[in-house]
């Protein structure tokens, strides 16, 4: 197990470096030239992000003069266009500055130390319309385009950082990012702004949709603000070429680093709300990490693919002393490639081994118990990471996760009219089913007797509720003993000490267990960790101010809500019927 060491420092640096390397860059910053003595007299008249067509207005005065300026970025390359109008007899340069990266757990990757000899910005080539800059970060090249219209002066300022002034009382610009030297046609800002507003009206167009406005509960404005900027957010940071960090394009959270763990929160609503080509376009980064994934089973005697917790794009594993014990990643592959073959992506044959690998390794890991006929998960970490790997049997979570995973998984075969694993079978028959206690609650794992008298339990996430939010009813569960369970947690849980997608994991099992109104109730709870800003983003502390997880929980959490689940047969069974959720929605699906 790729581990932290942190008894022996050389390991432990080692490890560090492993864990920090490779981090994400910053690759420039774009603002106004304003004085940071001055900064007091900038005052924001307005500022208003269109969703519709994909851009943001902003209205700003500067000491006496008054600016408005139109951001937006092309929908399929780099480049940022940007153009501003202002009665200033004196207009602000626009400055570009590019910093070294700090290589920190979370920030915004800029480290501004002058003259760093590793940090360089060369002009490579001027016009009186553009500029090329080259940029070399330690190993790293890339490339910078400037165009614009008019007449302006385009200067070094100081090492790494440039200023574009306009002679006259405007300026429209173009910047563009890239790994090779640029020989793309450059696209014109009045080009780019149509190809724009069609993308981002497309996307909507496409998209499903939940109409609030016919609702008297006074939430449903508020969730709506939620689920619609929720949409927004999540397509620009979360449909990349590899799974997003927690944080998107925003700022840095672990290193930079993406958790597979967290994929299905912020990525399965895509399938379930029209647009499951975006989903796509990140899962077949896993035929890329197969390898690794594949390495790392056989180094610990397993069979398949046994997916990282958190990696890169090369699928490189981090090591970890919680994250190398985690398995609850392992079925998100065949759960989300499911989803896009139910979306009618006619993937089926596409995902198909990968599907198959990953299952061989989820039954190889698993114990068989002689003594009791049945199988077992042991000494792992569950997704409620409170839980310690080696005295940890049987979690919840994992438990049903392993059983509809293993599941489908047959079912992939039978579509491909391969035979089904007689040995899944077996698995998938003698699974443990969940553990409880004495007063008919669902343990926080079978190992875990003192569930409920310990706050190391009632803490962090309420994974047990995942067994029947995340995942459909099975046989391992008994319907009754999990609202039990769930009127428990929503009454004692240490709230202050959750995270941003355990509301709509909630949620989820409140309404797969005909409780409407605990579904609302958890979804809008308010609670520090389920604080949504003006913008949308999900807030849960000053380290973690955004929580894109937290924004994709909640449009899945929509979709069963609206859409429902295999098997319901009410309309919209997540909301309750009491008159005050007149709920109307179009182009979503059922979760399974």
């Amino acid at each position: 197990y790729s581990v932290e060491n942190k008894a022996d420092q050389r390991s432990r640096d080692a490890a560090n470096y492993l864990r920090a390397n490779p981090h994400r860059l910053h690759l420039g910053t774009i603002g106004y030239d304003i004085p940071l003595s001055d900064t007091a007299r900038v005052h924001v008249e307005n500022q208003r992000l269109d969703l519709w067509n994909g851009w943001i207005e902003s209205v700003f005065n500067y000491k006496k003069a008054r600016y408005y300026c139109v951001t937006f970025v092309h929908p399929e390359r780099d480049i940022v266009y940007s153009s501003y109008m202002t009665d200033d007899e004196r207009p602000l340069p626009v400055n570009l500055r590019f910093p070294y990266p700090t290589g920190k757990h979370s920030d915004a990757a800029c480290d501004w130390t002058p003259g760093l000899a590793n940090n360089k910005t060369e002009i490579v080539q001027q016009t009186d319309s553009s500029a090329l800059l080259c940029r070399t970060v330690d190993n790293t090249v890339y490339f910078v385009r400037l165009h614009w219209i008019g007449e302006a002066d385009f200067e070094k300022k100081a090492d790494n950082s440039f200023t574009l002034t306009p002679r006259l009382a405007g300026l429209t610009f173009s910047c563009e990012y890239s790994q090779q030297k640029p020989v793309a046609e450059y696209i014109q800002n009045d080009i780019a702004i149509e190809q724009t507003k069609h993308h981002w009206r497309e996307y909507w167009k496409k998209g499903g949709i939940v109409d609030f406005s016919h609702c008297k509960d006074p939430r449903a404005k508020e969730l709506e603000r939620r689920v619609v900027l929720s949409q927004y957010l999540l397509a620009v940071n979360c449909a990349g070429d590899t799974p997003p960090q927690e944080t998107g394009l925003t700022y840095n959270s672990w290193f930079g680093k993406f958790h597979l763990e967290m994929i299905w929160w912020h990525q399965a609503h895509f399938a379930l709300w029209g647009h499951p080509e975006l989903l796509e376009h990140t899962l077949d980064w896993y035929f890329h990490a197969a390898p690794k994934a594949r390495e790392i089973a056989q180094r610990q005697g397993f069979e398949g693919l046994r997916w990282m917790k958190m990696t890169d794009p090369s699928a490189e594993e981090a090591p970890s002393k919680v994250g190398s014990f985690l398995i609850w990643q392992q079925p998100h592959l065949i759960y989300l490639a499911e989803l896009l073959h139910r979306a009618g992506t006619n993937t089926s044959m596409k995902y198909q081994q990968l599907v198959q690998e990953t299952a061989e390794f989820m039954f190889s890991f698993a114990t068989y118990d002689t003594l009791h006929n049945r199988y077992t998960l042991n000494n792992i970490i569950p997704a409620q990471e409170t839980l310690r790997a080696a005295e940890t049997i049987n979690p919840p979570f994992e438990l049903s996760y392993w059983h509809f995973g293993m599941q489908l998984a047959q079912q992939w075969r039978q579509r491909a009219s391969l035979p089904p694993v007689p040995e899944w079978n077996k698995l998938i028959e003698k699974l443990s089913p969940l553990a409880f206690n004495s007063d008919s609650l669902y343990l926080a794992a079978e190992t875990a007797p003192d569930t409920y008298n310990d706050s190391r339990y009632t803490s962090d996430h309420p994974a047990v509720l995942g067994a029947v939010g995340m995942l459909p009813l099975s046989k391992q569960i008994n319907p009754a003993t999990m609202k039990k369970t769930l009127d428990w947690i929503l009454n004692n849980w240490n709230w202050e000490k959750t995270w941003g997608w355990d509301f709509p994991m909630v949620a989820m099992c409140a309404a797969r267990l005909g409780e409407p109104q605990k579904a609302i109730d958890a979804l809008l709870m308010d609670k520090r960790t389920n604080t949504y800003l003006v913008s949308g983003h999900n807030y849960q502390d000053q380290r973690l101010r955004i929580y894109l997880p937290g924004n994709g929980g909640l449009l899945t959490a929509i979709a069963l809500m609206c859409a429902g689940w295999d098997g319901s047969e009410e309309s919209c069974p997540g909301f309750p019927k009491d008159g005050n959720w007149d709920v109307r929605w179009e182009g979503l699906l059922p979760l399974p």
